[in-house]
């Protein structure tokens, strides 16, 4: 039986713990020279609305390295360009590609393909949600604090759909997450509710950035406008004042605390220039990880 991946609520506990186990050791066995040709013979199509860098290569050079071959389709190189439905498209590509990456707007597209075709679909970024994002931050919090277990993530920024995906992963794996947005930004009461959230004492919404980040172990920023959004920067500027994440704020979290940020970044915005350039910063671990945890996904899915 095929399984997709359009939101983390897709997983259970234990998919999560496999994936960031065979994420590592794929990553261990890559540094040591070890490569695993599992899914020779395979095709992973990728179908992207929006631009994209570290998504598109990590998926692409992770099928390479498994011995499969990636395809890259803009929408406006297919069919979907002339309006031919969505469940027509998924039910032709089901007979070339045994998986689908898709990056796009609104999420009821992703899930319309995932009803229509008969090969797994991953959501690689809607504006509802980035499930591959946080499956490979929280590996990197693991590398970096031996686990995610008692760790305290705080998120301090936008509403958006990456922190949508911190939300629900916080509400199948119980981690202590603290998420502080600005008034009128906040994560919306519907993904909330959907996770579980709501009910849930281990999550935490504010609009205090610093008590959110209050003895922090990992604190996490993103752009305050994200794509499509672009237009509505000057305005919320005046809104995310203190939300920066800066040597300031971050001197109210743990002493060795671990700062994310999902990249691209807009350098004195959200995050500070020498937050970003600090000896031993987190960042390039992340996008790194990208790569061996989008192997370990498409293991999983295309192998069963």
């Amino acid at each position: 039986m095929k399984k997709d991946l359009l939101s983390l609520l897709d997983l259970e506990k234990n998919d999560f713990d496999h994936l960031f186990t065979r994420a590592l050791q794929l990553k261990k066995r890559y540094a040591r020279g070890i490569f695993d040709k599992i899914l020779t013979g395979k095709t992973l199509g990728l179908i992207f609305d929006k631009k994209s860098t570290r998504t598109r290569i990590a998926f692409e050079t992770a099928m390479i390295q498994l011995g499969g071959h990636p395809i890259y389709m803009s929408t406006q190189d297919t069919q979907i360009s002339r309006n031919e439905p969505a469940k027509d498209t998924a039910r032709v590509l089901s007979r070339y590609i045994d998986c689908l990456a898709m990056r796009t707007f609104d999420h009821s597209l992703v899930k319309e393909f995932a009803r229509a075709s008969a090969i797994p679909v991953i959501n690689a970024l809607t504006d509802s949600f980035h499930p591959c994002q946080i499956l490979s931050d929280i590996m990197t919090v693991i590398e970096h604090k031996d686990g995610y277990k008692d760790v305290k993530i705080a998120w301090v920024g936008d509403g958006n759909n990456v922190a949508n995906s911190w939300v629900n992963a916080a509400s199948v794996l119980g981690l202590n997450l603290v998420v502080a947005c600005p008034e009128g930004h906040m994560v919306k009461p519907d993904i909330i509710r959907a996770a579980g959230a709501d009910t849930m004492d281990h999550i935490i919404f504010t609009s205090d950035p610093v008590g959110a980040v209050k003895d922090a172990d990992v604190v996490y920023t993103d752009v305050w406008a994200s794509m499509g959004d672009e237009e509505e920067l000057a305005g919320r500027l005046a809104a995310f004042e203190g939300f920066q994440v800066n040597k300031d704020l971050l001197s109210h979290a743990r002493p060795d605390v671990l700062v994310m940020h999902c990249l691209p970044a807009h350098r004195g915005e959200e995050i500070a220039e020498d937050v970003l350039e600090a000896a031993g910063a987190a960042f390039w671990d992340q996008a790194e990880n990208k790569r061996h945890m989008h192997k370990a996904i498409l293991e999983t899915l295309i192998l069963g």
